[in-house]
């Protein structure tokens, strides 16, 4: 767990020290959520029906934003082999990797999202569980996200073919996030859909490091 803590907190200090590339992620999540209400009218029956399908759709693009990086820095600067030397699991890194990139990116999008719901003219009931719905499934985006990254990890174009293995798998994620704000507002049963939110989380905490693992030694050797 040293390992784990002490490559967790580097990476945090890294971002630390860009704080623009945060910066540019969060920027995209505003404008691109913005300007559905600019486009699509002042209708409040209308925006607070498409709320939380945009809001999810806008926060997946905006996490994929930043995954292009997310071993690439490593691979170039010689981290990665010294990683794959590690006398810890390669695991717990690939874990760590995915942990920092949440807190950076998905905890931040989760705080966000409930003050631009209010463009959308959502209540606050679903502003509140439309934070809770992120919050518990942006960790899933991120954990699929690393793993998309470390497959594409020294391809070319490997932003696009990113997108292309990432977002397949993203979206039962992105139906139970959004399907659960809607469950909400129209008396369905929000806590089914929280709770498969959750276990979507927990299958790919016990199946994506290892997958992750396998590609960065793959990417490695």
């Amino acid at each position: 767990m040293t390992g784990f803590i002490g490559l967790l907190l580097r990476d945090l200090r890294l971002v630390w020290r860009r704080p623009g590339d945060v910066a540019v992620v969060l920027a995209f999540f505003v404008v691109a959520t913005t300007l559905f209400p600019l486009g699509i009218g002042p209708e409040a029956n209308v925006l607070a029906r498409i709320a939380a399908g945009v809001l999810w759709c806008a926060a997946l693009f905006a996490a994929l934003l930043s995954l292009d990086r997310l071993f690439a820095a490593d691979f170039e600067d010689g981290t990665l082999d010294l990683l794959l030397l590690a006398p810890w699991p390669l695991e717990l890194a690939a874990l760590a990797k995915c942990c920092a990139h949440w807190i950076v990116t998905g905890l931040p999008l989760a705080l966000l999202a409930p003050f631009l719901g209010v463009a959308f003219d959502l209540e606050r009931d679903s502003l509140l569980a439309l934070a809770a719905t992120l919050l518990v499934g942006t960790p899933t985006l991120s954990l699929i996200g690393g793993l998309a990254a470390a497959l594409t990890l020294g391809a070319r174009k490997s932003g696009a073919l990113l997108a292309l293995l990432a977002l397949p798998l993203c979206v039962p994620t992105l139906i139970f996030g959004a399907g659960a704000v809607e469950a909400l507002a129209t008396g369905g049963d929000f806590g089914a859909h929280l709770a498969v939110l959750g276990a979507l989380a927990l299958v790919a905490l016990a199946t994506t490091p290892w997958a992750i693992a396998a590609a960065l030694r793959q990417a490695g050797e």
